[in-house]
């Protein structure tokens, strides 16, 4: 039952890239005058060649024709998988599927191969549309009606709203380069859309690898000055932990999370059920073993690929490398990838991001960044992420440890006048490429910027308008934010603090329903890590969008840099009633706490004392069978009434 589960559980996954739509609200001052281009993720644009014997173009890849393609040689060897797989179940061996499995992906996608000096196998594919009569978004529609070519769609329709479907472009290129040789690309790109559209400049949307395209574009030839705006949303400028995964098969190989896995598609389906409590028995170890064995196969085809080796984050590549690169064969490759890892990638590189975007800033280019932070990589790597791109990677910032945070008192590494500490004590932002222009939302999962009112509206405001903004520009979008994403159900700030942040001069607890239809009731606010404020006993109900202030009591401590959590436990109907979401708090009311140097780093989580009462022997039963989280929900909501019932009783015996 649980390998079918993981099956199941997998095929999900991938349903979740479907999306709900949203209106979007955002304002415009003034609006830009630039064409905007969006830079796509990995893997988004469509391969061709020309068929030898008919003459006719032929699709290579796009992903309606891999589904196609792996559709049709999974139904026409369907006894071979289901005798592969019914080996696993009385075995357990995984080996047959994978091989199974990898060896049709490289017989399905041979076209795909690189050389092993990185150059394509086949040198007659090539990017199917690249021309911005063709790429524009006017064409498409009209051409394309079922959405085909169309990137980022859900984004990009409003941005064909505000500049005209004309205005809008989809750039295309060979996924498999390298992101030197894909910033060629973009750079030719740009000159055309220029020439066709007769502007001076450009404005960019980037996504996850077209982040790293065009912060390498940026770095490279941003002191043209042809851009005027740059969004770069999870950006893989320093690499991206599932290729660092896979890369490293042969170690400690894949690690799928099921309750990342399913957080993951809670986030992309906007679902308002707590998915995650239903299975924290860890359902998916099947999905370790087989894409742990699968790698090795598919690495004939994609081992060679520059943009995967530019996945590597520097701190992984050289010793990645020595195991999977021969210095003479893949001598090509080798001199590419180490040109991207030790020059731009490598904050002491000739041509490194933060040089590189103070280069373009001085050339009249403002760029943006926004990122995800305090995730888990889905496929194991124990960093803090967006489930995909470290934030480190994203970012330059410096993070403490998964599962850790900075001590109490931590001093940020670059004194900026101001805070940029995030509330949860794990991201210094000082240290970031783009210490001002940075935005950071805690649980923005990887590719879901539509999903989250706060990163929808923010990436409208600084892609649309014709201004220079910094983190300080805007009190609604505060450089940190947990997101707002209806997955989580609640959202709290204090009333008076900046988002994150508290002080003496708060008086109460702002909690907000984000759901957008189910109604949810507050059944208990627990504090941990500070006993000078807490919240009584006071059920309420609240309707989608509906908020609604708590006064807390007692007063803040004098304190600053000082973290604490609150943890708002509720009701909602649907398929996991129980739910739970635990906000991170700085207590900024005065003089710093003392910083240990000597321990910088504590636990990210408080004890709720659940095990101080039934025991550490019974909450390892509670893990084992995966119900520790939904019975520690249950438990703070029973303490919270019995803390009321005590209080009611020293009352009446004064």
């Amino acid at each position: 039952m649980k390998k079918l589960l993981s099956l199941l559980l997998a095929l999900v996954m991938l349903m979740s890239l479907c999306s709900t739509g949203i209106s979007a609200a955002y304002e415009i001052s003034q609006k830009t005058k630039y064409p905007v281009i969006v830079v796509p993720g990995f893997m988004s644009g469509e391969l061709s060649k020309i068929d030898e014997e008919t003459g006719e173009i032929v699709t290579v890849w796009s992903w309606g024709a891999a589904a196609n393609l792996v559709g049709g040689a999974s139904s026409g060897n369907l006894g071979g998988i289901v005798s592969d797989f019914a080996t696993y179940l009385l075995a357990g061996d995984v080996d047959p599927i994978a091989k199974r499995l990898g060896e049709g992906f490289n017989r399905i996608f041979v076209d795909l191969k690189s050389n092993p000096d990185g150059s394509s196998y086949n040198e007659d594919v090539f990017v199917t549309l690249t021309e911005p009569e063709k790429t524009n978004f006017k064409y498409l529609m009209e051409t394309y009606p079922d959405g085909s070519y169309q990137q980022e769609g859900e984004i990009m329709a409003h941005v064909c709203q505000e500049v005209g479907a004309e205005n809008a472009f989809a750039f295309n290129y060979d996924f498999r380069l390298g992101a030197v040789d894909a910033a060629e690309c973009l750079k030719d790109y740009i000159d055309a859309v220029l020439e066709y559209t007769g502007s001076e400049k450009v404005n960019i949307f980037a996504v996850s690898h077209g982040g790293q395209v065009t912060g390498t574009y940026l770095t490279l030839y941003g002191d043209e000055g042809k851009v005027n705006n740059a969004v770069l949303t999870f950006p893989a400028l320093g690499g991206a932990g599932i290729a660092y995964d896979a890369f490293n098969y042969n170690h400690e190989g894949f690690s799928f999370g099921d309750v990342g896995l399913l957080v993951f598609i809670q986030h992309a389906m906007m679902l308002e059920e707590d998915l995650q409590y239903l299975v924290e028995a860890g359902l998916l170890g099947f999905l370790d073993e087989l894409a742990s064995a699968l790698v090795p196969y598919c690495f004939e085809t994609i081992g060679c690929w520059g943009s995967l080796w530019d996945f590597i984050p520097v701190e992984h590549y050289d010793a990645l490398k020595a195991e999977l690169l021969d210095e003479e064969i893949n001598a090509g490759l080798i001199e590419k990838s180490d040109f991207m890892h030790y020059e731009i990638m490598s904050s002491n590189g000739e041509y490194n991001y933060a040089e590189g975007f103070r280069r373009a800033q001085q050339a009249g280019t403002n760029i943006y960044i926004m990122a995800g932070y305090d995730i888990q990589i889905v496929t194991g790597m124990t960093v803090s992420s967006d489930a995909i791109i470290p934030t480190t990677a994203a970012t330059g910032a410096v993070c403490a440890p998964l599962g850790e945070r900075f001590a109490d008192g931590y001093t940020q590494a670059v004194d900026n006048g101001y805070n940029q500490l995030s509330p949860t004590m794990t991201v210094d932002a000082s240290t970031g490429y783009l210490p001002e222009h940075t935005w950071y939302v805690q649980d923005y999962h990887h590719g879901m910027t539509y999903k989250d009112e706060y990163t929808r509206d923010l990436l409208y405001t600084l892609l649309l308008n014709d201004e220079s903004y910094d983190i300080h520009s805007f009190p609604e979008f505060p450089q940190f934010h947990a997101t707002t994403n209806p997955a989580h159900a609640v959202h709290a700030q204090f009333d008076s603090s900046v988002e994150g942040y508290a002080s003496s001069e708060d008086s109460a607890l702002v909690i907000k329903n984000i759901c957008a239809e189910s109604s949810v009731m507050i059944t208990a606010i627990n504090v941990k890590g500070n006993d000078d404020i807490s919240f009584s006993l006071s059920p309420m109900i609240l309707k989608p969008g509906e908020s609604r202030s708590v006064e807390f009591k007692g007063e803040f401590d004098e304190v600053s840099l000082s973290n604490f959590e609150i943890s708002i436990s509720y009701l909602i109907g649907n398929l996991t009633p129980v739910g739970q979401r635990t906000f991170d708090f700085v207590l900024m009311n005065g003089e710093a706490a003392e910083y240990d140097g000597e321990n910088p780093y504590v636990a990210d989580e408080y004890d709720n004392g659940m095990e101080d009462v039934i025991g550490s022997e019974t909450v390892g039963i509670l893990e084992k069978f995966g119900v520790k989280t939904l019975v520690s929900i249950v438990f703070e909501t029973v303490m919270k009434v019995y803390d009321f019932i005590n209080d009611i009783i020293a009352r009446f015996t004064k």
